[in-house]
């Protein structure tokens, strides 16, 4: 009877476990197959990659005796291997070869995600393919980000579809090249990220576009729409009521909101500008007209500032709490009680951190900073110059006064140039 130490796991975290006879180790764990066969898809087999030179085994799951967090061992001699020397039948489903990183379409064919993981169950001796994952939590993992996939766990932890809402797929499925089908309306659009759901957009058909675009709430759709290309900008804030285009733009700092309202008539700029706040309004319309304005104009005091001593675990620990309402949340800014900047942490090495380490143990004390007087022009040429994602702004006091992205100047550059 086989035993599996964990009641559920996911595909990633068994692929590639060396796999033994006895004491023999014959290669490792390439894949699952799976039939559709009731609510859920049972496991049949695994499928055994050896070394160069020797053929791949299909073994079938009454054949596996343990799967551990170290190892998969199965009841076969290593003299009756040839016999299993075969490649899957065709009506067999590779959960590895044929499902990971596949498209999701709802009901509707609408691209609803990518395929990341396959949630497996284990139940009365018998491995059930559960729920398909398409999380950036599980993305992350299986590119072995684990503290970086962590901090985004809790925001993505109902990023799954049961199989239930699966259609059957071809029963030859040989190369499958296709996309996995839902038998369900789209849903859960709140949990997919703005760059994804930029990418939805673009690809959808007008009236589909604007359709999807409304049903989103206000923090999401701003967000999107900074990610969308000009055109499809320019379409998605013609057609929706100008207070709404107001309310969203609103919600961006004045340099993003510059850059999406200068594509647009400056008639219809201007109606926009009238019903958004008179001081955003007025930086926004500077921003527009003349491009070597002060860089204060472009830069956000919304960053995150943490003294020396904070430990880069706290900073994982509390990261969302810490970055809700950023505008910059690429870099922790490290600050004295007097607010005078002293260095600056990247979140990749926050990441990286050893244990017990501190933000002033790991910061960058030689940091390169806008001073307060500087304008767009300076600021883009030291964007291009050092490839940073945002540049701190200070005073003559070395005082943080806030940050300006480089995102935020990105559109402005062919112009400067």
């Amino acid at each position: 009877m086989v035993t599996v130490l964990e009641h559920e796991f996911f595909l990633s975290e068994i692929l590639d476990r060396r796999v033994f006879v006895k004491k023999s180790r014959i290669g490792r764990l390439s894949d699952l197959a799976i039939v559709e066969t009731g609510k859920l898809p049972e496991v049949t087999h695994v499928v055994v990659a050896r070394p160069y030179g020797y053929p791949a085994l299909t073994i079938p799951w009454d054949k596996v005796l343990l799967i551990s967090n170290h190892e998969v061992v199965l009841d076969v001699g290593e003299e009756t291997l040839a016999q299993f020397e075969r490649r899957p039948q065709e009506n067999l489903i590779l959960l590895h070869d044929h499902i990971l990183d596949k498209k999701i379409l709802d009901m509707d064919d609408h691209e609803v995600e990518v395929v990341y993981d396959v949630k497996l169950v284990f139940q009365n001796g018998k491995l059930y393919a559960a729920e398909v994952d398409f999380s950036r939590y599980r993305a992350l993992r299986r590119l072995g980000f684990h503290k970086l996939a962590k901090l985004l766990a809790d925001r993505n932890k109902e990023d799954r579809v049961s199989w239930l809402y699966v259609q059957p797929l071809p029963e030859q499925l040989g190369s499958f090249a296709g996309n996995i089908k839902l038998t369900v309306p789209k849903a859960g659009l709140s949990e997919i990220h703005p760059v994804d759901l930029a990418d939805i957009l673009e690809e959808l058909e007008g009236g589909q576009r604007v359709a999807l675009f409304n049903a989103l709430d206000a923090e999401q759709a701003s967000d999107t729409l900074e990610e969308v290309e000009p055109r499809v900008q320019r379409e998605l804030i013609r057609a929706i009521k100008k207070e709404r285009a107001a309310m969203l733009i609103n919600e961006m700092s004045p340099a993003q909101a510059a850059d999406i309202l200068a594509i647009l008539p400056r008639n219809e700029a201007s109606a926009i500008l009238k019903l958004i706040d008179q001081d955003k309004s007025s930086k926004v319309e500077h921003i527009i007209g003349q491009h070597d304005e002060q860089i204060l104009l472009y830069a956000s005091p919304k960053v995150i500032r943490l003294p020396a001593t904070t430990p880069a675990a706290e900073v994982l620990d509390r990261y969302r709490e810490l970055a809700t309402g950023k505008h910059v949340v690429m870099y922790v800014y490290v600050t004295d009680a007097a607010g005078a900047l002293n260095g600056v942490v990247d979140i990749r090495e926050i990441v990286a951190a050893k244990p017990g380490q501190t933000l002033g143990d790991i910061m960058t004390e030689h940091v390169i900073a806008l001073p307060k007087d500087a304008t767009l022009r300076q600021a883009v040429m030291l964007f291009e110059r050092y490839d940073f994602r945002a540049l701190p702004v200070t005073d003559e006091n070395d005082h943080l006064l806030g940050a300006v992205s480089s995102r935020d100047t990105r559109g402005l550059r062919p112009r400067l140039a």
